[in-house]
């Protein structure tokens, strides 16, 4: 940049460019496997974070003494500093006020920008974890560590990282992917089965949107999921992972193609809030996955038999496709404008095109507008 003055001794108006153009490569490898902590242990060891030497375990209360404190003891006992950080399990604590304990803890504990975050537990961990990790020290280096099918399905993969506020779901947040993501499936049986079928919900999803083979299996199969069969609950984690995956690749900011993944959440998200998270993530994805199957078929993309074979599925999940009678109808389309998709104060759906693809409205646009009076329609049909 060069300063000058002008004929008058005025100084001149100048333009200048800053050159910052470098290519990053956010490329990561997602792990399968069982009671994972020697692997994880032995990546650090071969350089998966460089040389950092100290590491924050963050998770919850629940997943604390199951998975966390293992994974922390063999991180101390390998000769590396760690501290691990827990807060109050469930959706509730997926807020700004979450975030800012853990920075707060993790400056008082001596973290600065040579640490890394190990994200251990689902999908509220991992939402939690991620954005701290993109902020803290204007940015550090973490590890997923996925232990709940919702986790593995969804939230662990594809580096979308956020927090909910009273106005809205996931719209505080930043696009940060990790170093590496572990899926123990082992720890699936240790859930609870209201969460277990929660995480059954986003895999329905995905062979919604995206395989109908897929579908087929979790018909099939339900049951042997459900039962810990462990070539069908590594089936279901390799094909959640390769659908999930092969959308973020082609679309990691969200520019169009990857709104397919919120398949059924302009409704799921909005019930989650408006019941003030009495149902799981997953409980009201269940019934945002059959609202847009109805407005689907309302739109002329899915058949009456295409509607059935979801809810049959769902049904099978023992998943409810029905909105709770305490919910409040009206309440809950308001809250439908909090939806991430919407665009010009206008409400915009991700549509299912028959059992294993979306609507494709044009070049990379996989939303579409729909009018209020539509959505309370479908709504009061469910």
């Amino acid at each position: 940049m060069q300063c000058c003055l002008n004929e008058e001794g005025e100084f001149a108006v100048s333009m200048f460019n800053v050159e910052l153009k470098k290519v990053v490569d956010s490329s990561y490898d997602i792990e399968l496997g069982y009671e994972l902590y020697d692997k994880l242990v032995e990546d650090i060891k071969n350089g998966l974070v460089g040389k950092i030497g100290k590491f924050a375990v963050v998770t919850d209360d629940i997943v604390e003494p199951l998975y966390a404190r293992p994974i922390a003891e063999k991180m101390t006992e390998a000769g590396y500093f760690v501290k691990t950080f827990v807060f109050p399990n469930g959706e509730k604590s997926k807020v700004r006020a979450t975030k800012e304990y853990i920075e707060d803890a993790m400056l008082e504990s001596g973290f600065r920008r040579d640490c890394c975050i190990i994200a251990v537990g689902g999908g509220v961990v991992t939402d939690l974890a991620g954005f701290t990790a993109g902020t803290f020290g204007r940015g550090v280096p973490f590890i997923n560590y996925a232990t709940t099918l919702l986790a593995a399905a969804d939230a662990s993969v594809g580096g979308k990282t956020a927090v909910d506020t009273p106005l809205a779901t996931n719209l505080i947040g930043l696009f940060n992917q990790p170093k590496k993501v572990y899926i123990d499936i082992n720890a699936w049986k240790t859930l609870p089965e209201r969460q277990l079928r929660s995480g059954m919900a986003e895999t329905i999803k995905h062979a919604c949107m995206a395989d109908r083979e897929f579908f087929v299996f979790l018909n099939e199969n339900m049951e042997k999921i459900y039962s810990f069969d462990k070539a069908a609950c590594e089936h279901v984690a390799e094909c959640n992972c390769r659908i999930k995956y092969s959308v973020v690749m082609k679309d990691e900011l969200e520019s169009g193609l990857r709104e397919i993944l919120n398949l059924g959440h302009t409704v799921g998200r909005a019930i989650e809030t408006v019941s003030d998270y009495k149902l799981l993530h997953g409980e009201a994805v269940a019934i945002g996955l059959a609202a847009q199957a109805h407005l689907s078929r309302k739109l002329g993309y899915m058949s009456d038999d295409d509607v059935s074979a979801v809810e049959s599925l769902l049904a099978k999940a023992q998943l409810s496709a029905k909105i709770p009678e305490y919910i409040d109808r009206e309440e809950l389309v308001k809250k439908l404008y909090t939806d991430k998709k919407v665009r010009n104060g206008k409400l915009r759906f991700v549509i299912q095109k028959g059992i294993g693809s979306v609507v494709c409205f044009g070049e990379n646009v996989y939303a579409t507008p729909v009018d209020e009076q539509t959505a309370r329609e479908i709504i009061s049909e469910m």
